[in-house]
């Protein structure tokens, strides 16, 4: 049987730039539904912007100024360094944490992660991306994570620098800081790959580009790593404000909900509260092949996203710092970073009640959650790092306002 088809071409008066406007224009609700997520987090972000601001201007002004003042007896002097638990953990605050070398690690991804994303988006809002040239954005991806390579080592090594004798190695926290990150999620690819490829998928990518990629990481990434570290590892160390003690501090019991994992978890809700309406379309786009040309509003999102991440975590480690546990490297990374398993729990919700996953083969089940759980990694290092260096500027700021004998 042979089938043949005929084509009409029509002249059209709409021009070529404007070809995806008929696709733009039916998301006109969608548009209303952004503006108002984007309203809402944006009164919440101002609302606890003045609380944090409010909270912490009057508490931590009168803390230094009662313990600063010099005019003051000896006596009320210990009576106002008793006052507050903070001040009486100033000589290990800076004591370097366990694992230090793998936190230096995930601290220069999220350099490398954060810049990408920022870049991308940037690109995106500008025009530069567009869904007409297929392809484009996820090149792009890959290009901007190849050339951050080279802050996220720089980044990487001064801290891994400033932990001296934590159990650091330079050789060795240069070649995690450029293949952790992109090792789980190439093997996670590669073995979503292996499945399309055993369920003879069109989707599957070919070995040529597995190749390419490869090529990408260790020709291109990995060198720009090394030079990023070896600038790195040339400055001077950072210098502290105040002296560690060379005898640990004992931590005292902590009430339950400041323990490490409710107070993670608690910290975790309000990141993903900002992103989770943003979330629903950037999944749609994904699985129901709907277009995603909003990146505007990506934009004003990761903005919210990055100040209530750098606000939440600095409200926690105060309260943190203020029961005496001076354990705040890791939990800094971790209290906004939790908010990568709300967008898993979300993302498994999305799939169960608007996708037809009964219906779904294996492999399709696959892929879907093997792509959730590379993006709430992807997540996870980027809101961590924005919550844990804004910790530690704050940390520092406020240890260094403050006079030690």
């Amino acid at each position: 049987v042979i089938f043949t088809y005929d084509v009409l071409w029509v002249r059209s008066d709409i021009k070529w730039a404007s070809r995806w406007d008929v696709y733009l224009q039916m998301q006109g609700m969608d548009d209303e539904i952004h503006w108002f997520s984007i309203v809402n987090s944006s009164v919440i972000l101002l609302f606890l912007s003045g609380m944090v601001a409010m909270i912490m201007l009057r508490i931590l002004r009168k803390d230094l100024y009662r313990y600063n003042q010099l005019e003051q007896s000896e006596e009320a002097r210990e009576e106002a360094r008793e006052e507050s638990g903070w001040k009486l953990v100033s000589g290990d605050v800076f004591r370097a944490p366990k694992h230090a070398a793998l936190l230096a690690v995930y601290i220069g991804t999220g350099v490398q992660v954060l810049g990408m994303s920022i870049f991308t988006i940037g690109f995106a809002v500008l025009g530069f991306l567009s869904p007409s040239n297929r392809g484009s954005l996820l090149f792009s991806i890959i290009v901007l994570y190849i050339i951050m390579g080279f802050p996220a080592g720089y980044v990487s090594a001064v801290f891994c620098k400033m932990f001296k004798g934590a159990g650091t190695d330079r050789l060795k926290n240069t070649v995690m800081t450029a293949t952790v990150f992109p090792g789980v999620v190439f093997s996670i690819f590669f073995m979503l790959n292996l499945i399309l490829w055993g369920d003879r998928a069109t989707g599957a990518v070919p070995f040529g580009t597995l190749v390419a990629l490869l090529f990408f990481w260790f020709a291109m990434s990995l060198p720009l790593v090394f030079l990023g570290s070896y600038l790195g590892f040339r400055r001077a160390p950072v210098e502290f404000p105040v002296r560690t003690n060379p005898i640990p501090r004992q931590v005292p019991d902590q009430i339950w909900y400041m323990k490490t994992a409710p107070s993670v978890l608690m910290a975790g809700v309000l990141p993903f509260g900002v992103v989770f309406v943003e979330l629903f379309f950037i999944l749609s786009s994904i699985w129901q092949h709907r277009f995603y040309y909003l990146f505007g509003f990506m934009s004003l999102v990761l903005i919210i996203l990055l100040l209530t991440c750098a606000e939440i975590t600095i409200v926690m480690t105060y309260f943190q710092l203020c029961a005496e546990d001076y354990h705040w490297w890791w939990r800094a990374y971790m209290t906004s970073g939790a908010s990568a398993v709300y967008l898993c729990v979300y993302a498994c919700y999305y799939v169960f009640s608007r996708l037809q996953l009964a219906k779904a083969t294996l492999a399709s089940a696959a892929i879907f959650f093997g792509y959730i759980l590379i993006l709430s990694y992807a997540f996870m290092v980027l809101t961590g790092f924005t919550g844990f260096i804004a910790c530690f500027f704050f940390v520092r700021i406020i240890y260094g306002s403050i006079k030690v004998d």
